[in-house]
């Protein structure tokens, strides 16, 4: 069993890195936001729209999906093909490549220690993690109800929007790597040839890349966007975002090459599809 004071520093390390270099960027420009005195989640109407220009409703959300899927798959390859957007794209490819080529000597060792990890997986087990991911926009959608505050329950839909961009490159990519799961892998066999080797659905079966990282990414950059002038949102819930994806690398569930691109997808399509202006 792992010792407590072990998990809870791990889940501080995971959660500072996951969260610090994104959160820079999201306050980025942002300097002329006061600090809200008010309630957590609450801020004024014109520090809300200098975050975002961009409001969902229930009526628009299916225009709007089809739209940000419009972004994704026709409006950024042409954007790449005029030269632009190459250096984000260079640098998520080059880390991904690299952690791929890492991960059959980064796994043997969570293969090994799998049970130093119990604790730390039990709490974030793969249903556990997808209700968690849920229940943030759900919680922000009641209460948004009950205060009448139409910008909360903007915000829960467009984290709704948000899972539901990113769950639909996950499962394009999926459907085509295949990868199997390190779980998968035969005892006293090389983490290596794992792609293209999958024989389930790419749902359940294919690793690559993170579906629980993409969710959990795509629902924080939203929360984190929206309520960026509360200086402690974005840290906690990109520590979160962080946190369930290392525990898809300890459960044995992903490689680490998965849960970093499954990040990458949830905070891009977020940030570039879900919350642009339209």
């Amino acid at each position: 069993m792992m010792f407590p004071w072990k998990l809870h520093l791990f889940v501080l390390i995971a959660g500072t890195i996951a969260g610090a270099p994104v959160w820079a960027g999201a306050q980025a420009g942002r300097a002329d936001l006061p600090d809200s005195p008010a309630p957590a989640w609450t801020s004024s109407p014109s520090d809300r729209h200098a975050l975002t220009d961009r409001e969902e409703t229930w009526k628009a959300l299916p225009k709007d999906f089809l739209h940000d899927q419009k972004q994704i798959w026709f409006v950024f390859p042409g954007r790449m093909a005029r030269g632009h957007s190459w250096i984000p794209v260079l640098a998520v490819t080059g880390v991904t490549a690299g952690l791929v080529y890492a991960d059959p000597h980064i796994e043997p060792y969570f293969s090994r220690h799998q049970t130093n990890w119990d604790d730390f997986n039990d709490t974030f087990d793969a249903y556990i993690s997808t209700g968690e991911i849920a229940a943030i926009p759900a919680s922000l959608l009641a209460a948004g109800y009950v205060r009448h505050d139409p910008y909360q329950v903007s915000t829960a839909l467009l984290c709704a929007d948000a899972y539901a961009d990113s769950a639909v490159v996950d499962l394009a990519i999926k459907a085509i790597t295949r990868r199997e799961r390190p779980v998968e892998v035969a005892p006293n066999t090389p983490f290596s040839d794992t792609f293209f080797a999958g024989t389930e659905s790419p749902v359940k079966g294919s690793s690559f890349p993170s579906g629980h990282a993409a969710g959990a990414f795509s629902v924080a950059t939203v929360v984190a966007r929206r309520y960026a002038n509360h200086r402690w949102v974005p840290w906690v819930v990109y520590g979160f975002a962080g946190v369930v994806g290392a525990s898809r690398i300890t459960s044995l569930a992903h490689f680490s090459s998965d849960v970093f691109l499954g990040g990458a997808i949830g905070y891009a399509t977020s940030e570039y599809a879900t919350l642009r202006p339209r």
